[in-house]
């Protein structure tokens, strides 16, 4: 059902006011359109169902701005998120804040409480930044390990082709950012632009050289990195915020649902940077089914 709240909707002063959550009906889930987004998702369905608390699977609900919007509409409960976005959600992008993980997820679970009534619950201990990847051999045979390397590589007129999601082209956050701190500019020809965000496409058009594409958008946990001979550039000027996946939930479902919290507290403090690597290249590489692959992670906690 697409419910614009778990409750009634009500106009007042020309404002939509969201009835609250009622314990009768289920924790609406989300995700992004990513694998890591599918990945998360079922880990938190599958710890709330484990918890008695009844769920509605709407994950992989599309890109960043699509389930943020939901999520403030109303319209779905939880989602996972990271910190770092918080610099574009309330436009503090010039502030150093976000590439410290603590702050960054002290700034954001109190902005978006105070304006958004939602709940940023313990994150991951991983930083799933937005990267750029390239193939190894490439790396190898020209020395490529940061993106000044690749600065110098494209200044020399370099063959390259990039293959990443229009979020990552054109967020200022992203390809802009890397072009602006780096001194490189990539022409329209050495761009391949796919739909949605699923890094798990651009890294296959990489590694299968997909229209002459050599370099890939790439996340920190990204499982298919080193399965498919990829190489993350490092960011050595430190562009990049720090991006920590947490649960986010709107305040009146938590209030219904307490348990949430800590029904997902050691779920996401077991999720370090190689566990999500891992979980997320057996849905990315291997083929294996998202649901089966959080299931199987939450059995091994109970060992």
């Amino acid at each position: 059902m697409n419910r614009i709240s778990l409750g009634v909707a009500v106009a007042v002063g020309g404002c939509i006011m969201l009835g609250t959550a009622q314990a009768d009906e289920p924790v609406v889930v989300s995700s992004k359109i990513d694998t890591e987004g599918s990945v998360l998702g079922e880990l938190i369905i599958q710890t709330l169902e484990d918890g008695g608390i009844a769920t509605q699977d709407r994950l992989q609900l599309g890109g960043t701005s699509i389930v943020r919007e939901a999520i403030i509409a109303g319209e779905i409960d939880i989602y996972p998120e990271y910190t770092g976005n918080g610099a574009f959600f309330f436009d503090r992008e010039d502030s150093d804040v976000w590439k410290d993980a603590d702050a960054a997820y002290k700034e954001v679970r109190q902005l978006d409480g105070e304006e958004n009534d939602l709940v940023w619950l313990t994150p991951a201990d991983a930083n799933n930044t937005w990267a750029m990847s390239v193939r190894g051999d490439l790396a190898r045979d020209h020395d490529l390990k940061t993106l000044e390397d690749l600065a110098t590589y494209l200044d020399e007129g370099g063959e390259f082709k990039f293959a990443a999601g229009s979020e990552f082209v054109e967020s200022p956050s992203a390809l802009p950012a890397f072009q602006e701190a780096y001194g490189f500019e990539l022409s329209s020809d050495q761009l391949v632009v796919l739909s949605g965000g699923n890094t798990a496409a651009t890294l296959r058009a990489a590694a299968r050289q997909t229209d002459g594409v050599n370099a890939a958008m790439a996340y920190g946990t990204d499982g298919g990195l080193d399965a498919l001979d990829l190489v993350v550039l490092e960011d050595s000027l430190g562009v990049q915020p720090v991006y920590q996946p947490a649960p986010v939930v709107r305040q009146d479902v938590l209030d219904t649902y307490p348990d949430i919290e800590t029904l997902l507290e050691p779920v996401f403090s077991a999720l370090d940077l190689k566990t999500l690597q891992r979980l997320n290249g057996k849905v990315a590489v291997q083929g294996a089914d998202a649901a089966d692959v959080a299931a199987e992670f939450l059995e091994s906690m109970d060992d």
